[in-house]
C-alpha cells in the first residue's frame, strides 16, 4: 500500500474540522445507508484506536473517472477531515472482471495491459483531491496485489464456501440479468461480489481497515464483505471464545438475580475471560501475520441526480471527466477528458435547485457558510453567487486554484469579448461551440494600394453580414470587434491581428461570434 503525504498549499475554501463523520455526511446529503450507525459512531470516536482506516474502491474501466465517481472521493475527503485515514482501492484485479452493478449487458473485458495503464492514469485524480485536504495522509492500494496471486482452489475453499448462491441471486443487478434470457450473466461477473467481499476481508486482516464506503448500488457487496469478515473472525476465535460465552451467560443470569456478590464474581470472571481471549487473539495474529477483528462497517451515499430527473454528469457534449486534456493525448484519449474551463462551466450552469444541493456535496464549505450563501442567493438569484461559488470551489478541489482562476478568467473574457490575452488552448476551448471557418493567410496581405483584408468582406465571408450595406451598418454603429477590439469600416485586417499565429475571432453584437483560422 502506498502512502501519500497531504499537501499544505492551495487548500480549497474553508475546511473546518469534522467532529463527527456521520453527522457531517448526513447534513451534506451524503449518507444513504449505514450498517450500524451507533456502533460505527462509537467505533470512530474510540480514542484508543484512532485513527481508523476507511476505504472505497474504484475500478479502472477507463483512463479517467467520470464526475459520478467524485462522490465516493468526496466521502474519502471527509474521512480525512474527520481525522481518519482514507484508503483508495484501485481495482487492478477486479477491473479484469467487471462489476455487473448498474449494467444491463456483459462488460467488454479489457486486457491486463489496458487495466494496468488505467490504474496509473487514474491515480493523479485521487492525489489531486485528497492531497488538498488537511488530515492524515491518504493511502492507495491495488487489489491486483492480492487477487493476482489467488489460486482458484484457494478461492473456492477459503472464500466461495461462505457465500450462498441463493443470496447472491437476490442482488438486484444479478436478478435483472437473470430475468433477461437473451443476455443473462456470465459466471465471471456473477463472481464479482465474492472478489469485492474478499477485498474488504483482506484489507481488514492485513491493513486494519474497518469501514467501506461507496455508492448505494454497492450496499449488497459491502454487506457481503462484512459477513465474510465476521465469518472469518468466528473461524479464528470460535474455539477459545466458548468459555467467554459461558461467562457472559453467567453474568447475564447474575444481573437478573440482583445478588450483588454474584454479579461481582460473574463480572470478574467475564473480565478475565475477555482478557484471555484478547491474549489468544494477539498470539494468533502474531502467528498468522494478520489482524483478526470483528469490527466491520459500511456506509453508502445516495445516487446524485439533477432536480429535473435527468442523469447527473452529462452535458450536450457528453460525460464530464475528472482528467484535463494533455498535449500528449491521442484523439481517442481526448474523448475522455474535460478541461478546467468546461469543468468550471458545468458547475456554473447548474440550476438553482441543483446548486443548492451540490454546494453541500462537492465542496468543503462549512454548514453555516453554505446556509448563509443559500440565503443570499434566495434574496438575489440573479447574481448567481451560489453557482459561482460552487464552480470556484469544485474546480479548485480537482484542478487547483491557478486552473480555476484561468477558467474563470476565460469565461469572463468570452462574456466581455476581451479574449486577446487567452492562451491558445483556452481560446479554442471557449470558442469551441461557435461557428468557424478556414481562410488563406495570403488574403491578409492585401495589395500594395490597400494592405490587409476589407472588414466588409470578412463579415460577409463569416456570415455575420449578408450584404455590403448590412456590413457597413454594423461597422458604423460600433457593433463589430476583432479579438475584443472594436473596428470600423476603415480598419484593415492584417497578419498583425492573428492570435497565436493563426486565429482571428470576430464578434458582432454581444453574442454573435465567429472563429476564423488562417493558414
Amino acid at each position: 500500500m502506498t502512502e501519500t503525504s497531504p499537501k499544505t498549499a492551495s487548500q480549497p475554501g474553508s475546511q473546518p474540522a469534522v467532529a463527527d463523520l456521520i453527522d457531517e455526511l448526513e447534513w451534506r446529503g451524503l449518507l444513504h445507508q449505514c450498517t450500524d450507525t451507533e456502533g460505527l459512531r462509537a467505533h470512530l470516536a474510540d480514542p484508543a484506536n484512532a485513527p481508523r482506516k476507511i476505504y472505497s474502491g474504484f475500478d479502472p474501466t477507463a483512463p479517467s473517472l467520470t464526475i459520478g465517481n467524485l462522490v465516493p472521493i468526496m466521502l474519502l475527503a471527509h474521512v480525512k477531515r474527520a481525522g481518519h485515514i482514507p484508503v483508495v482501492l484501485q481495482g487492478g484485479g477486479t477491473g479484469l472482471i467487471g462489476d455487473p452493478s448498474g449494467k444491463s449487458a456483459e462488460r467488454q473485458l479489457n486486457t491486463a495491459e489496458t487495466v494496468a495503464a488505467n490504474v496509473e492514469a487514474q491515480r493523479p485524480i485521487f492525489d489531486a483531491v485528497l492531497g488538498k485536504v488537511e488530515g492524515p495522509a491518504h493511502e492507495i492500494a491495488n487489489n491486483l496485489d492480492w487477487l493476482g496471486g489467488l489460486g482458484y482452489i484457494e478461492a473456492l475453499r477459503d472464500i466461495g464456501k461462505h457465500f450462498s448462491v441463493n443470496m447472491m441471486m437476490q442482488k438486484e443487478s444479478v436478478k435483472a440479468r437473470l430475468e433477461n434470457r437473451e443476455q443473462g450473466i456470465s459466471y465471471t461477473e456473477f463472481s464479482y461480489m465474492i472478489l469485492q467481499a474478499y477485498d474488504f476481508a483482506y484489507l481488514s486482516s492485513h491493513d486494519g481497515v474497518t469501514v467501506q464506503i461507496g455508492g448505494s448500488d454497492q450496499y449488497g457487496n459491502i454487506v457481503a464483505g462484512i459477513s465474510l469478515i465476521l465469518t472469518k473472525y468466528q473461524e479464528h476465535t470460535g474455539e477459545f471464545r466458548r468459555s467467554w460465552h459461558q461467562a457472559s451467560d453467567e453474568h447475564l443470569e447474575a444481573l437478573k438475580s440482583g445478588d450483588q456478590d454474584r454479579i461481582d464474581r460473574a463480572a470478574e470472571r467475564l473480565r478475565a475471560e475477555e482478557s484471555l481471549v484478547n491474549e489468544k487473539v494477539a498470539a494468533l495474529e502474531a502467528e498468522l501475520g494478520i489482524k483478526i477483528s470483528n469490527h466491520a462497517y459500511g456506509i453508502t451515499a445516495p445516487l446524485v441526480t439533477k432536480a429535473d430527473g435527468t442523469k447527473f454528469g452529462k452535458t450536450e457534449s457528453g460525460a464530464v471527466w475528472l482528467t484535463a486534456p494533455r498535449d500528449s493525448d491521442t484523439p481517442e484519449e481526448l474523448k475522455q477528458r474535460t478541461s478546467p474551463y468546461a469543468y468550471y462551466q458545468f458547475w456554473l450552469n447548474a440550476t438553482d435547485d441543483d446548486a443548492t444541493n451540490w454546494i453541500k456535496i462537492f465542496t468543503f464549505l462549512g454548514r453555516d457558510e453554505i446556509e448563509s450563501l443559500i440565503a443570499r442567493h434566495a434574496e438575489n438569484p440573479g447574481a448567481r453567487e451560489l453557482q459561482r461559488t460552487l464552480a470556484q470551489q469544485a474546480t479548485t478541489i480537482l484542478h487547483g486554484e491557478d486552473a480555476m482562476l484561468r477558467a474563470e478568467a476565460a469565461g469572463k473574457a468570452l462574456f466581455s469579448g476581451e479574449i486577446a490575452d487567452l492562451d491558445e488552448a483556452t481560446l479554442l476551448e471557449v470558442l469551441a461551440d461557435v461557428p468557424s471557418s478556414d481562410h488563406d493567410k495570403a488574403d491578409l496581405a492585401g495589395s500594395d494600394d490597400q494592405p490587409g483584408l476589407d472588414p466588409i468582406e470578412l463579415l460577409k465571408r463569416t456570415g455575420l453580414a449578408s450584404s455590403n450595406r448590412e456590413a457597413r451598418e454594423f461597422l458604423g454603429n460600433g457593433s463589430v470587434s476583432i479579438n475584443g477590439t472594436k473596428i470600423d469600416a476603415e480598419t484593415r485586417i492584417t497578419a498583425a491581428h492573428l492570435l497565436h499565429g493563426s486565429l482571428i475571432a470576430v464578434r458582432r453584437g454581444k453574442k454573435k461570434w465567429h472563429l476564423t483560422r488562417w493558414a
